[in-house]
């Protein structure tokens, strides 16, 4: 049996800049948070976890198979790395044998499980200890974390995210292109061009 991969889909946050959760908006008959959780479960030997904060009633209510756990963050105001460490914590309680973890984020409608399952085979392949997704000239989500740096995770404090530790460790990281991985969700007129450019009713 292959290593478990603990998958973590950060939802937390307020959609301020949108003025409405963006988690539930929908794009191709189901919500970005549909999406990204049906995609996530495609992948083999994967638990996953959904991170909630602001909204968070409405959010857990849209996850309906028994298998995704949620967990709510009450610091989520804090900042990202508030959630990366609440769903890494979540994950070894409930899954203490995982050896590696995804973060993932539910505003990118291109999402796949090919993307996810690129990430942990070029792990297997490289044994690079992060594995990050390249898009736009940068490394972002998903990314993958050996549990090697699961204390650096957990260290981290306020707005700090995963692109502090892939920076510090680049000679131990690699990246998969995801294409369309730069098209995320932040406001309106973001959603607006999205639904132009996929031809998909709201």
């Amino acid at each position: 049996m292959k290593a478990i991969t603990g998958i973590v889909v950060l939802t937390a946050g307020s959609s301020s800049r949108l003025g409405q959760p963006k988690q539930l908006l929908l794009y191709k008959n189901t919500s970005l948070l549909k999406n990204t959780i049906s995609q996530a479960s495609q992948v083999e030997n994967t638990t996953i976890i959904v991170v909630t904060g602001s909204n968070h009633e409405l959010i857990e209510k849209e996850i309906s198979n028994p298998e995704i756990k949620t967990s709510y963050n009450p610091d989520w105001e804090l900042g990202m790395s508030s959630s990366i460490t609440k769903g890494l914590k979540e994950s070894l309680r409930l899954y203490p044998d995982i050896q590696k973890i995804i973060f993932t984020v539910c505003d990118q409608p291109f999402i796949t499980n090919i993307v996810f399952e690129n990430l942990i085979n070029e792990h297997q392949k490289t044994e690079k200890g992060i594995i990050a997704s390249a898009y736009s000239g940068t490394l972002g989500t998903p990314v993958l974390f050996h549990k090697k740096y699961f204390n650096e995770l957990l260290e981290l404090k306020g707005q700090e995210g995963a692109k502090k530790i892939i920076n510090k460790f680049l000679d131990d990281t690699t990246a998969i292109p995801f294409e369309n991985g730069e098209i995320d969700i932040d406001t309106m007129e973001d959603y607006n061009r999205l639904i132009f450019l996929g031809g998909s009713k709201r």
